[in-house]
């Protein structure tokens, strides 16, 4: 008989096996096809996506590199396509990786080197499924009995094994409504998030690439009748009508070119496994792999007593200058910044001028990167001097980051707020999935 990992449950929670209560709904546990059902040169540029590993990251199932199938592959593998309500798994590496499908995802496939979990009615509630099984003694659980030392792997029979606890269907429905409005609220400031960094980026790109309102202002010199917004005339007149010669040919008339590291300082890491803590207080490592995941959680830790430059903030710009490179505004909390990893400020110019400047090179720095013959491409410090940036007159650059400054506050603000939320999620999951904390005790009334 199966034994809770939390304990005893309470009285009403029915304690079972996952494999059990999903065959008792009418649901099952299954693995995609393998490749002899599916070859690589089965894979085409667009049609069904098919979920595999990589695109599992954070709870949701990612779409950058996925990859897809034909519409007569996917009828040929119907078995194998999920529908929302759905979770998949990672069937190899990190096997306690996972994500619930979507109304977005459904009739995708469930990929090659994925398991899917299904519950075929509403006895169980898909989303109190998918938080129980990020709660960390069930990650625990997983990862302890999946198979391989070098190369973890998970199969239908452990999965099927792992205990599982089942509370009533008011109560699960309740789990899964706390966690997932504080998981609502996250995703809510990720979409607002892009959509504010796209218009960033698109005011940067349209004032110091392409120079329209410059462009404009010719317009109105040639006495040429020009469209636009009050808003718009308003900031065309801050800018010049006319252009100048320079080493990057025509740039707007009292303008200056500057290399990259002349208008910030990139300060690199440190080898931080010189820094062991002491006992006393440590600081997170913020390596790259920190920087991609936009926390600490899980990180090394080094003596709190290095010198305080290398000390990161929320807020803080960093560029990773080796690997896939990367240019963020850290908002994971205070940690230690280690080698690989360039911390950027500036003491005559705003955070939201060279953070867009760092991310206009980046197809560039990426390039050079990728043509490294080394194992983790990177770029050197000459290459941050070879980049050129303009640079407009002080009274033009405050007006301009009375633009685009409040809109890169915003996005830090909105990220702040999501590690609160993370945080409460990470809190709360535990107790409710155990049932330390009933439902009914936070509604104020007693419990079952």
């Amino acid at each position: 008989m199966a034994q809770s990992l939390f304990g005893d449950p309470p009285a009403n929670w029915v304690v079972s096996t996952l494999g059990e209560a999903c065959a008792q709904s009418g649901g099952d546990i299954q693995t995609g096809p393998f490749g002899s059902q599916l070859h690589a040169s089965d894979y085409v540029a667009w049609g069904i996506p098919s979920i595999m590993p990589q695109n599992l990251g954070d709870d949701t199932i990612s779409t950058e590199g996925i990859a897809y199938i034909r519409q007569e592959d996917a009828e040929r593998l119907s078995r194998y396509l999920v529908r929302p309500g759905d979770i998949v798994y990672s069937r190899r590496g990190d096997v306690t990786k996972r994500a619930l499908v979507g109304k977005e995802h459904d009739g995708w496939l469930c990929g090659t080197g994925c398991l899917r979990v299904r519950f075929g009615n509403n006895q169980v509630n898909p989303r109190y499924v998918f938080y129980y099984l990020g709660h960390p003694l069930v990650r625990d659980w997983i990862s302890r009995h999946a198979i391989g030392a070098t190369l973890p792997n998970l199969n239908t029979s452990i999965l099927s094994a792992l205990p599982f606890v089942v509370p009533p269907s008011v109560e699960q429905r309740a789990i899964a409504h706390i966690l997932g409005t504080l998981d609502d609220k996250i995703e809510l400031n990720r979409q607002v998030n892009e959509t504010l960094e796209a218009l960033a980026r698109a005011l940067f790109k349209s004032w110091f690439v392409d120079f329209d309102p410059v462009k404009r202002n010719q317009a109105r010199k040639r006495g040429e009748t020009v469209q636009s917004a009050e808003a718009l005339a308003k900031v065309d007149a801050l800018f010049p009508d006319s252009f100048q010669d320079s080493p990057l040919g025509k740039i707007p008339r009292g303008w200056s070119v500057h290399r990259l590291d002349d208008i910030a300082h990139f300060l690199n890491g440190l080898a931080l496994q010189k820094y062991p803590p002491d006992g006393k207080e440590s600081l997170p490592v913020i390596k790259i792999a920190q920087l991609r995941k936009g926390n600490t959680e899980g990180a090394d830790q080094a003596a709190a007593d290095i010198p305080s430059e290398y000390v990161v903030e929320d807020g803080d710009v960093l560029f990773s200058w080796s690997g896939s490179l990367e240019v963020v505004i850290w908002c994971g909390g205070r940690g230690a910044l280690n080698q690989h990893l360039f911390k950027v400020t500036s003491k005559h110019h705003p955070k939201w001028f060279y953070y867009f400047w760092t991310r206009e090179h980046l197809p560039d720095f990426q390039a050079i990167a990728s043509g490294k013959a080394t194992t983790m491409g990177h770029i050197q410090r000459h290459h941050l001097s070879e980049a050129k940036v303009l640079v407009p007159p002080p009274p033009l650059l405050q007006k301009m980051g009375e633009s685009v400054g409040p809109i890169l506050q915003k996005i830090e603000a909105n990220n702040l707020e999501s590690r609160t939320l993370a945080t409460a999620r990470a809190t709360l999951l535990p107790k409710l999935i155990s049932g330390e904390l009933r439902i009914a005790k936070i509604e104020g009334t007693s419990a079952s």
